[in-house]
């Protein structure tokens, strides 16, 4: 059989993605009733991190844990990738000593050359392209609050940045239709915009992306690494903030979700976060567990 990876939503089918969030809702359910789960017993998970992350490496470490298996923590100063040993290099040498790896880093070149020469499946668990696994917790909590993403409305509000561009492949993979608000000058990549121009638009007005939304989201204007430019990302973002006036233009049952962490004053106001019959930020931040445990299950064939 085949290696599988999950570089991006591209990887898997819209079956298959129906798969991971119907068994990533079973495990949430299971581990709420207290049930155990052994099925990665004796799998090691490698996880990499270039970038440093609190959600990231508690969702893959505690869910590993609870399958049975054990996680193996690689800092940057432990790894560095490309800048010391090539990176294909250690793709071969670690991927014969641990049955799993996810790489946290910046370019996604990185997580591509490393899963080409990877023996066993590679996540990409963020990369400046892509963040597929936080989707796939998105995905699963619009599921458990609102049923069936698709046909639905979805509203991007903000940076056109790597959680945008998984958006577009989210739109593409579930059926909804993507509306896109960025500051001109930070709309996302343009051939993948163009390339879903039938399902995705983007314009420079957020009350137009917004209007009869059922699900809007945002993230910080300023990511890891972009801190330098948080000043001048205040002034042009500064009428990109989603609050209740904004949210008022989107359907009367929509949500409204956030990666996190959150910037609040800036791309959330403190009242939409915390107001939980408009926010469901906490299940979508609790579901990056229980959706990457079934991601590993999927690509390790328990599913």
């Amino acid at each position: 059989m085949s290696i599988r990876h999950f570089l991006s939503l591209t990887d898997i089918t819209s079956a298959e993605l129906d798969t991971i969030i119907t068994a990533a809702i079973d495990l949430k359910k299971a581990r709420h009733r207290g049930e155990l789960n052994k099925q990665l017993e004796q799998k090691v998970l490698g996880m990499i991190f270039e970038k440093s992350s609190t959600r990231t490496r508690v969702s893959f470490e505690s869910g590993m844990t609870q399958l049975g298996g054990s996680a193996l923590f690689l800092s940057s100063r432990d790894t560095q990738l490309g800048r010391g040993e090539p990176i294909e290099d250690s793709a071969r040498v670690l991927s014969r000593m641990v049955d799993i790896i996810m790489i946290r880093t910046f370019g996604h070149d990185i997580v591509e050359r490393f899963a080409a020469h990877s023996q066993v499946p590679v996540i990409n668990a963020l990369t400046d392209m892509y963040h597929p696994c936080q989707l796939l917790a998105d995905i699963q909590a619009y599921v458990e609050h609102r049923g069936s993403p698709k046909g639905k409305k979805v509203a991007w509000v903000g940076d056109g940045n790597n959680m945008c561009h998984s958006y577009i492949n989210a739109a593409a993979l579930c059926g909804f239709t993507l509306h896109i608000a960025c500051p001109e000058g930070f709309e996302p990549d343009a051939e993948l915009a163009a390339k879903h121009a039938d399902i995705v638009t983007v314009t420079n007005n957020p009350t137009e992306a917004v209007s009869n939304a059922d699900w809007v989201v945002t993230d910080v204007w300023a990511s890891m690494g972009q801190e330098d430019e948080q000043q001048e990302r205040e002034e042009k973002f500064a009428a990109f903030q989603v609050n209740h006036s904004l949210m008022s233009h989107a359907n009367k049952n929509a949500v409204f979700m956030h990666c996190l962490p959150a910037h609040r004053g800036e791309e959330v106001s403190a009242e939409l976060i915390e107001d939980d019959s408009v926010s469901i930020v906490w299940d979508e931040a609790e579901n990056r567990l229980h959706a990457q445990k079934a991601l590993m299950l999927f690509l390790l064939g328990k599913l």
